[in-house]
């Protein structure tokens, strides 16, 4: 299935010829009835929603940001920018899970570094994006409400569309990363297309799958996996509401088993989720033997997430080689590894000891030991290396940065030479990752830049987090571990953040102490252990559980009432 690298809007335009009336997008909901999108009815829609956007001023190589619920028209919206020749950027979506700090902060920087031109958003939005996207030194022109268009509902001929150049860039997309500003990735047609025909490929894609998502768009695991693949290969995408979900995580499960879904990519919070908080009459009548893969991505792979889904969900006919998982970042356009066909994701029991001293020595104690999940193989067309500090290349077994060299690679990133020569060197990305190659797969042990040295040894702080996220009265995954400077002492101080329900003195002292102990069970002691309330962790776009941000926070006294323990 590797069709001719061309361009987004001529790959769509091809599936015409495969049937015009078969689902392109179906786009699902919590309590009524899907909206089914056909490729003729898509299609013609991207035609007038390119029509409307040129009416309004947008021309070719102009940066369209989309800032969209979850919504039919968002579909042809984003076919429609790509068929003007502009270039659609997902952002974020303000709610309650992300903290308005972060958005604010970050669609201000975004609007001044990126290169937006036009936002495209929902009309009761406007009034709270115009004061972040203008003023000196933002490159917006203008806000659009393309909803009020209704581009679905309009049975006009389209306009004549001029077709881009293979190497025109084609999208931008923020990298995920969880401190700072995120930086602007802009790939080609060539590149996005290329990508996908190699992952195809590496995941056995057939005209009969059909990929299930409640993912946002906003993110490369959701952009390229769920949205890009299925519609340049022309499977059919069904798209659930990212909030929704996270209300009732059972509507992914309920629609793979409607829909006869086969793929469907998750970070691993999303395991934990579907295994803990799904009841049984949630599921009644569900079936998931139609399922090929569910691709751990995005996050570190948990060998116990694997293992509770699996066991959760195998009475509801889920295959023992349907867990897999990849390891994916923009600047790669999406998935540097996958797991092998035909197998599940590899788990691994290392020393963890050893792990801290760089190298993988394979154990049978659970107790000694760290589950590490295998990512798998790199795709076509891709090579991960692991390297020491100097940047000599490390042998098999040896723990090292990963360096990342792919047919698919970005450029670099938008209006920021001085990143741009920090991530890429002599070709190779360095992805910021910490991990090893056994046996020729690839494991991620995790960031770089979060490794904790103490006591002159470095800790992994997932680690950290896994043993305290155990305790009870800790709410499941909403833990975070970092290193905050001891000057007394004169190494770092490990400190913990953990959301709790418990209001009671008594019982939150009675906490502190358990989370204490679980850290000292890996041979670990804290300096510092604080109690949060639900919800007061911040998480990245990605939804990963943002380690600086959340030490900055600390440190800006938020937690009010926070105190050390003894």
């Amino acid at each position: 299935m590797t069709p001719a690298i061309t361009t987004l809007w001529s790959r769509w335009l091809a599936q015409l010829e495969r049937g015009p009336e078969r689902d392109a997008v179906v786009v699902w909901y919590a309590e009524r009835e899907p909206t089914r999108i056909s490729w003729a009815r898509l299609l013609r829609a991207a035609g007038v929603a390119a029509g409307e956007l040129g009416s309004r001023g947008v021309r070719r190589g102009d940066v369209c940001a989309l800032i969209l619920r979850h919504h039919p028209d968002f579909f042809p919206l984003y076919l429609g920018i790509s068929a003007l020749g502009a270039i659609p950027s997902v952002l974020a979506y303000p709610n309650a899970r992300l903290h308005p700090d972060k958005f604010v902060h970050g669609l201000t920087g975004m609007a001044r570094r990126s290169g937006l031109d036009w936002i495209l958003t929902e009309r009761e939005l406007e009034p709270v994006i115009h004061p972040l996207v203008s003023g000196a030194g933002s490159s917006v022109r203008g806000i659009l409400a393309p909803l009020d268009w209704g581009v679905l509902q309009r049975d006009e001929s389209a306009p004549e569309i001029a077709d881009a150049s293979p190497e025109a860039p084609c999208l931008l997309q923020h990298s995920s990363g969880t401190t700072g500003l995120q930086k602007a990735v802009v790939l080609s047609h060539a590149a996005v297309l290329g990508h996908i025909d190699c992952y195809a490929e590496a995941i056995g894609l057939t005209p009969e799958d059909k990929v299930v998502s409640w993912l946002p768009l906003y993110h490369d695991m959701g952009l390229i996996a769920a949205l890009h693949l299925p519609l340049a290969t022309g499977i059919p995408l069904v798209q659930l509401d990212p909030f929704e979900w996270v209300m009732a995580p059972s509507l992914l499960l309920d629609a793979i088993s409607k829909e006869r879904g086969t793929l469907s990519w998750l970070p691993n919070f999303a395991y934990n989720l579907l295994a803990d908080r799904v009841r049984d009459d949630d599921i009644e009548g569900v079936r998931l033997e139609s399922m090929r893969l569910f691709v751990n991505c995005s996050e570190p792979v948990r060998h116990e997430s694997h293992r509770r889904f699996a066991a959760r969900y195998a009475p509801l006919g889920l295959g023992p080689s349907t867990l897999s998982a990849c390891y994916a970042m923009a600047e790669t356009t999406f998935a540097a590894t996958q797991s092998p066909l035909g197998k599940s994701a590899r788990s691994l029991l290392a020393d963890r000891d050893a792990l801290r001293r760089g190298s993988v020595v394979p154990t049978t104690d659970a107790a000694l030991g760290r589950w590490c999940v295998s990512s798998g193989v790199p795709i076509r067309g891709c090579e991960v290396v692991v390297r020491d500090a100097a940047g000599a290349a490390l042998p098999e077994g040896s723990v090292g940065a990963l360096f990342i060299r792919s047919e698919s690679m970005f450029d670099g990133y938008r209006n920021s030479p001085d990143e741009t020569a920090l991530a890429l060197r002599d070709g190779w990305y360095d992805s910021g990752d910490l991990g090893f190659v056994w046996e020729r797969e690839v494991y991620v042990t995790g960031r770089a830049k979060d490794i904790i040295i103490h006591a002159g040894k470095n800790l992994f702080p997932e680690d950290i987090e896994d043993a305290v996220r155990g305790v009870p009265g800790v709410i499941p995954g909403r833990a975070v571990a970092f290193a905050i400077d001891d000057e007394v002492a004169g190494t770092e101080a490990v400190c913990v953040i953990a959301e709790t329900d418990a209001v009671e003195a008594k019982e939150r002292a009675a906490l502190k102490l358990a989370i204490m102990k679980a850290a000292m069970g890996i041979d670990v002691t804290l300096g510092r252990v604080e109690l949060a309330p639900a919800r007061w962790l911040v998480k990245s776009s990605s939804g990963k559980l943002a380690r600086q941000a959340n030490k900055e926070r600390l440190l800006a006294g938020e937690l009010s009432g926070a105190t050390k323990t003894p």
